[in-house]
């Protein structure tokens, strides 16, 4: 669909058309009610994802930075008929439907990693990992104190904590297409990314949890943190093993019920019940949505999945809600980057460090493999895209307070979006081009 070169351009010449008329229909005082408002803003958002994805997609590269760019355009471009996305009561509500989507990425990410294995890594893929957030968290603060001496110290912390993300996705794409994936330097890259995902899952609910504190009038206090670090971690642990308990007995239950549909509807249940009960934990929804991804397992839902008649794998079933929604996410914060804002004086320049210190905190963790003939220069390759994770994370800096003024506004936002999109941009040919040269 849309492979055509000639169909990409005649859609995006009908868009180009089609938002002057939309215009013009408005001013004649037939304006359009909310959902018809943000049902247009869909549409936009929707065809501009799918354009600018298979624009990279057609060059080798990740979707999701022509769905970034696509939102980057719509958020700066002042063309007639593009005010809805803009107005108020829409953004909300597409809002909404980007963070259903995030819940559904990061179920996804859990759906697709193994606890087991997991917990079953060598001391490398451990190691890597730790390292991994470590380093790229002190480097991300130091950078972020030098170039905005006075801006809140949580801030520096919060941007740190951007720079731990890895990208599992879009890593184990490219070790899948070289057929490398069982290779020593992918199995650490793939134990370490998934590892350093609930590590930085973890970081992200510690240094938000402290925010949020502080901004209702807290001094920072260690204990604080610690507080929340215990209860991240007893979360997780808790829904290793009660949560798997819990879908086996959700989907012994509904095995024995009459209908179609059972199977996506109990799934998305439970991982929508987990979302909410890391909010209750004070925890960021996304960390329950990992959580039930990871504790799901195939033998769970066996007798459920036999009854389906188009997919029997959760990820197949929620692949087309995910093609609706995950997109709208990457094009909405692709639109709170503000172009005007590297204007500003040192937001380049941040943009540049930032992403240079991103680099260099993956290739430090590189010194935590342990295995003989491993090469570790492919292994810090494989770390460094920050990707959709890297995304999130910032999407969730945007919205704190503290003091009444944003932890990330949008020079800081803008200069992370950046490093996240040059991250991901450069790890397929350098990691593809290194893997090669062990060959």
């Amino acid at each position: 669909m849309f492979s055509s070169p000639r169909t990409k351009l005649f859609l995006l010449v009908a868009l180009l058309v089609a938002l002057p008329m939309r215009a013009a229909h408005a001013a004649t005082g037939a304006g359009a009610d909310a959902l018809a408002a943000v049902l247009e803003a869909l549409v936009v958002i929707l065809v501009s994802a799918r354009l600018g994805g298979a624009l990279f997609a057609r060059f080798g590269q990740p979707a999701v930075l022509g769905e970034l760019l696509a939102g980057i355009v719509l958020g700066n471009l002042t063309l007639p008929g593009l005010e809805m996305l803009h107005a108020e009561g829409t953004r909300a509500s597409l809002d909404l439907f980007a963070q259903i989507g995030v819940l559904f990425l990061l179920f996804t990410v859990g759906l697709e990693s193994d606890a087991q294995r997991m917990l079953a890594v060598g001391p490398s893929a451990l190691l890597v990992a730790v390292l991994g957030v470590a380093a790229p968290m002190a480097l991300g603060y130091g950078v972020s104190a030098w170039l905005h001496p006075g801006a809140e110290p949580l801030m520096h912390v919060f941007v740190g904590a951007t720079l731990t993300a890895t990208s599992v996705g879009l890593t184990a794409r490219v070790l899948g297409d070289l057929g490398r994936a069982a290779s020593a330097e992918g199995r650490i890259i793939l134990g370490a990314a998934v590892i350093d995902d609930v590590l930085g899952l973890v970081v992200l609910a510690v240094v938000t949890g402290v925010i949020r504190a502080a901004d209702l009038g807290g001094a920072f206090a260690w204990s604080d943190a610690a507080l929340i670090l215990g209860k991240a971690l007893a979360f997780l642990a808790g829904a290793l093993v009660i949560g798997r308990l819990l879908s086996k007995a959700a989907f012994r239950v509904a095995s024995r019920l009459q209908g179609e549909g059972l199977l996506l509807t109990v799934a998305l249940a439970f991982c929508f019940g987990l979302s909410w009960l890391a909010t209750l934990a004070g925890l960021a929804p996304i960390v329950g949505a990992f959580a039930a991804g990871l504790v799901l397992d195939e033998v769970h839902y066996a007798d459920l999945a036999a009854r389906e008649k188009h997919a029997s794998r959760i990820e197949d079933l929620l692949h087309p809600l995910s093609s609706f929604l995950v997109p709208v996410f990457f094009v909405l914060m692709g639109m709170s980057v503000k172009l005007a804002a590297f204007a500003q004086p040192g937001v380049p320049l941040f943009a540049l460090v930032l992403t240079v210190v991103a680099v260099i905190g993956k290739q430090l963790c590189s010194l935590g493999v342990l295995e003989k003939g491993a090469d570790r220069i492919a292994v810090g390759l494989g770390m460094i895209p920050r990707g959709e994770v890297g995304l999130i994370f910032a999407g969730i800096g945007a919205s704190l307070t503290l003091h009444g003024q944003r932890v990330v506004d949008d020079a800081v936002f803008s200069a992370i979006v950046v490093m996240v999109a040059l991250t991901t941009l450069v790890t397929p040919p350098l990691l593809s081009w290194r893997l090669k040269q062990l060959r």
